[in-house]
């Protein structure tokens, strides 16, 4: 009788059993929320400098920009609301329009003969060889800036006393002012350009061939598809995505040109060279007239923004064809 009732004072004092899980679980969770509350403040902690600079140096000065644009501002005087009347003045400006057409034929040289060049040296390379030291190789010119690549092709193709000109000279040819004629200087500017820049293009597309799977090219071979009919049905529409990638950031970079063209020609000869960046570089800071030249800008932003968003759609930079 007294052991039974030790045992029934043991089992009432004994603590519930399913209270030791609750406690647990909330202990968890806990732990888990703490975990992802701290990876956030770390995440932030390194994003922080890129934010910082990101809003210092691009979107206050874009927002800054749109403001002055609708502004009368020579950095003299405190800036003067003019509403759209810089926008009126740059419809009929000749100048401008000039510049565009410059700016577009530049891009149309540079782009086509780079994308061609790049996809060339792409192919060749993962046909004929994955050697880090010819992909160092090709990547230097991209290693020299602009301004010196610049002053080196303008030592190199001087009408009198440069040395592509004495070669031409040497095989009974007339010497070819490239940087002087209205007819030769903006597409040597473009091909200038296209020898710095190719190689690294050159990288970006020899990485999306990378990415495409070897099965694909063998059940080519096995179909007895030859080498020109798989790049065109295999290579290109797999490598579409990239290749729209690569377009897009060419031609925004295309559109931006200014060093080359101030450091060869300075616009000249007869405003032949005068791209739309040095159009709007002298405006602000040859004639102190910042409001002018933000709306410039402005216009220059809306139409990258309206090609890069029709390259987008209509080469489906979004969508790959290997899903």
């Amino acid at each position: 009788m007294a052991l039974t009732s030790t045992s029934s004072a043991a089992t009432r004092s004994a603590p519930p059993r399913p209270a030791a899980p609750q406690a647990s679980g909330r202990a968890a969770r806990r732990g888990r929320r703490d975990s992802t509350g701290g990876d956030g403040i770390v995440a932030l902690i390194f994003i922080a400098p890129a934010a910082i600079g990101f809003l210092v140096f691009l979107a206050w000065p874009t927002l800054r920009g749109v403001y002055l644009s609708f502004t009368s501002y020579n950095l003299l005087t405190p800036e003067k609301w003019i509403g759209f009347g810089n926008y009126i003045r740059m419809a009929g400006d000749p100048i401008f329009w000039h510049s565009l057409g410059v700016t577009v034929e530049y891009v149309v040289i540079n782009i086509g003969v780079q994308t061609v060049v790049a996809l060339l040296i792409a192919v060749l390379m993962q046909r004929l060889t994955r050697s880090t030291f010819v992909r160092g190789i090709v990547l230097t010119p991209y290693l020299v800036s602009n301004v010196v690549a610049g002053i080196v092709w303008l030592w190199i193709l001087d009408t009198q006393l440069g040395i592509g000109n004495q070669l031409l000279g040497a095989l009974g040819l007339e010497h070819i002012p490239f940087f002087a004629s209205e007819t030769w200087s903006i597409p040597t500017i473009a091909l200038v350009n296209v020898w710095r820049h190719v190689g690294y293009t050159a990288l970006l597309l020899f990485a999306g061939l990378q990415a495409i799977p070897g099965h694909v090219y063998e059940a080519a071979r096995v179909d007895g598809a030859s080498e020109w009919r798989t790049f065109w049905s295999v290579t290109m529409p797999l490598l579409r995505p990239v290749l729209a990638v690569v377009l897009i950031i060419t031609v925004i970079g295309s559109f931006q040109v200014f060093d080359t063209v101030s450091v060869t020609t300075n616009g000249g000869p007869a405003n032949a060279t005068n791209v739309l960046q040095k159009y709007i570089y002298d405006l602000a800071f040859g004639r102190f007239q910042f409001g002018y030249a933000s709306a410039l800008s402005v216009a220059l932003l809306v139409v990258l923004s309206i090609i890069t968003a029709l390259q987008y759609r209509l080469t489906r930079a979004g969508r790959t064809d290997l899903d």
